[in-house]
C-alpha cells in the first residue's frame, strides 16, 4: 500500500515538474508615450533585452512605444486595471496618487540633472517612489529624460514674452499654475497630439526635453526654442 502511494506521489510530482518546465513565459506589457530613439525608449528596449536574457524562457516583454497601446490620458488607468504592467510616465502623471510627487513639477527646483540625482538617490527621493503603494503602484526607479526646455512661435527672452500665449501642458495643477504665473494660457493636451496642436495653432508653444522635441520633429512647427532647463 505504501509503495503504491509513493509511486502515485512520484507520478504526480513528475507531472508537476513537467508542467513547470513547459509553462508559458510570463508576459510583461511595457507601454510609454515617446519614440524608441529617446532615452526612455532606449531604456524600455534595454529592459526587454536584459529581462529576456536573464530570465530566458520565463519572461516575455512587449514594449509599446509612441502611445501605441495607451496614451497619456489612459495609461495610468490601464496600469491599475492590469491591462499594462509597466509604465515610464512623467512624474506629473502621479499627482492624483501621491500629492507629494507634485514637488517635481515645481520650476527651477533643481539646477541640473546632477542635483536631481542627488535628491532622488537620497532618503526623501526613495520614499517618494514608495508613496503610491497604497494605490497598488510601485515606483521601481527614476529614469531621466533630460531637463525641460521651452518652445514657442516667438522668442522667449523674458517672462513677459510668454504673456497671452497658449502653452501645451500635461495634466498637472502645478504646471497649470507655472504658466499662469507668467500670464500665459495653459492647455492640457496628450503628448501624441502636440505636433498637430502646434501646427494648427491650437497651442502656440510647449515645454519638453530636447530628445522629445527631436523625435517628434517639433522644430518643423516651432521656430523658436528657449534653453531654460526649468524642469
Amino acid at each position: 500500500m505504501l509503495s503504491n502511494k509513493l509511486k502515485a506521489l512520484a507520478c504526480a510530482l513528475s507531472f508537476t515538474v513537467a508542467g513547470l518546465v513547459h509553462a508559458d513565459p510570463v508576459t510583461i506589457k511595457f507601454a510609454h508615450v515617446v519614440a524608441d530613439n529617446t532615452p526612455k525608449g532606449q531604456g524600455a528596449l534595454l529592459f526587454k533585452k536584459l529581462a529576456e536574457e536573464r530570465l530566458s524562457g520565463k519572461v516575455k516583454v512587449e514594449v509599446y512605444p509612441n502611445s501605441s497601446l495607451f496614451g497619456d490620458g489612459k495609461e495610468m488607468e490601464a496600469l491599475l486595471l492590469g491591462d499594462v504592467h509597466m509604465l515610464a510616465p512623467s512624474l506629473a502623471k502621479f499627482e492624483h496618487y501621491a500629492k507629494a510627487i507634485q514637488i517635481y513639477d515645481l520650476p527651477f527646483l533643481f539646477d541640473d540633472l546632477a542635483a536631481a540625482d542627488c535628491f532622488q538617490s537620497g532618503p526623501q527621493g526613495k520614499a517618494l517612489l514608495r508613496a503610491m503603494e497604497d494605490k497598488n503602484i510601485t515606483g521601481l526607479a527614476y529614469w531621466h529624460n533630460g531637463m525641460k526646455q521651452l518652445s514657442a512661435n516667438k522668442p522667449l527672452r523674458e517672462p513677459k514674452d510668454a504673456r497671452g500665449l497658449k502653452f501645451r501642458v500635461q495634466a498637472s495643477a502645478v504646471l497649470d499654475e507655472q504658466f499662469k504665473a507668467v500670464r500665459a494660457n495653459p492647455r492640457k493636451m496628450s503628448f501624441a497630439e502636440v505636433y498637430q496642436g502646434l501646427q494648427t495653432g491650437v497651442v502656440n508653444g510647449t515645454e519638453n526635453t530636447w530628445s522629445n522635441y527631436e523625435s517628434q520633429k517639433v522644430h518643423e512647427v516651432q521656430p523658436y526654442m528657449t534653453a531654460s532647463d526649468h524642469g
